[in-house]
């Protein structure tokens, strides 16, 4: 998961978790806005932690 891909995750979770009021039957959006949170964090320590694993190398960092 990119960078990008994960600032955009964790951007829709919070929109979902903190404005969104809607209630639809059987989904709730409070809680998928959390999960979506959740991921995009974990999806940007893993980048950022494989970012600074190839530049501790001297390759090129993957984008």
């Amino acid at each position: 998961m990119s960078l990008g891909a994960s600032l955009f995750l964790v951007a829709v979770g919070a929109i979902l978790r903190f404005a969104v009021t809607a209630d639809l039957a059987g989904i709730d959006l409070q809680v998928v806005g959390t999960i979506l949170i959740v991921v995009g964090v974990i999806g940007f320590a893993i980048s950022m932690f494989l970012y600074f694993q190839a530049r501790d190398r001297g390759a090129s960092p993957p984008l």
